[in-house]
């Protein structure tokens, strides 16, 4: 298991230097000048050059690059262009908030998405295995903008229960789990979580009916084996690809929704993102990209030691 666990580590090297030439790469072949969020409209050629020789975007991009990468490995990712505060402190506060929104939608997704993937899967064909599969066809058909939307409509316009948007009655800054935060929290997460749930519901339902008809199972129960003990085998054999799957699910929740973010105001990586773009903000664009991009990875990492300390064929081949 350790020597597994260090080739996966080893292999994670080269990605990681090839996600951060991605990311620098992606920011600079776009159209537009970098300065112009903090130009003045009537600024001069003199002041243009000499602030664009302070972000260093006078430089060639292998310099660039590689002063970029070196500053970021030791944790300064530059300063906003448009705020000039630290974007590392920038990216981690918008990341906190997305980690809080997609583990509370990785909680709703996963559950409803694992329970409707097993009733599916034990009683397929039937009309209780077309009504899981339909709220798993509509989970991912579904907009989840559009989904947003309606809800905020439904719960905040018509109905007053639940906050439209915000993360909280006073920011950000001071999250707590009380009903005061969490109510926040409850329409932005249960938006992101319709997809997921829909993509586990399927791939579960899949797994769960492909395992029950394997011949170990007939096998199983003709020795006398109760329900409950094949249960525990079904789900032994559907935990690696399940887990790989919810693993990806849950390094793209963690790398944020920009629509969702957006349309409920949640204070995420997403909006940030979106924040970036249209200001046009090339540091803080880096160093978001590159904060997710590197959540995603590590996250991959981490799904694939656990599958392989589920199954022990994934160390062997």
């Amino acid at each position: 298991m350790l020597a597994y666990t260090a080739r996966r580590i080893v292999y994670v090297v080269p990605i990681v230097i090839s996600v951060a030439l991605v990311c620098f790469l992606l920011v600079h072949i776009t159209p537009g000048d970098p300065l112009v969020a903090v130009l003045p409209a009537d600024a001069s050629q003199e002041l243009a050059a000499q602030l664009r020789a302070a972000y260093g975007f006078d430089r060639p991009l292998p310099v660039q690059f590689g002063l970029w990468l070196l500053r970021a490995l030791h944790g300064d990712l530059g300063n906003s262009i448009a705020t000039g505060r630290p974007v590392l402190a920038e990216v981690m506060r918008a990341v906190g908030n997305t980690v809080t929104l997609a583990i509370a939608a990785a909680v709703i997704g996963f559950t409803m998405g694992i329970l409707l993937g097993l009733i599916a899967g034990y009683f397929r064909e039937t009309w209780i295995d077309k009504v899981a599969t339909s709220f798993a066809i509509a989970g991912v058909s579904v907009p989840h903008y559009w989904l947003g939307m309606l809800l905020v409509i439904i719960f905040s316009v018509q109905l007053n229960w639940l906050p439209a948007v915000g993360a909280g009655p006073s920011g950000s800054n001071s999250w707590a789990w009380d009903w005061a935060h969490l109510k926040y929290l409850v329409l932005p997460a249960i938006t992101t979580s319709v997809i997921p749930m829909g993509i586990v519901t399927r791939t579960v339902r899949a797994l769960t009916g492909d395992i029950l008809s394997q011949d170990f199972v007939e096998a199983l129960r003709a020795k006398g084996l109760r329900e409950t003990g094949v249960f525990r085998h079904v789900i032994k054999n559907a935990a690696p690809t399940a887990l790989a799957v919810m693993g990806l699910q849950l390094g793209y929740m963690l790398g944020g929704s920009i629509l969702i973010e957006t349309v409920f105001s949640w204070p995420g990586s997403g909006f940030l993102l979106n924040s970036a773009i249209f200001q046009r903000d090339l540091p803080l664009l880096q160093g978001t990209i590159l904060i997710l991009a590197l959540f995603f990875v590590f996250l991959n990492l981490l799904v694939d030691i656990a599958q392989a300390a589920i199954d022990p064929r994934i160390k062997r081949g």
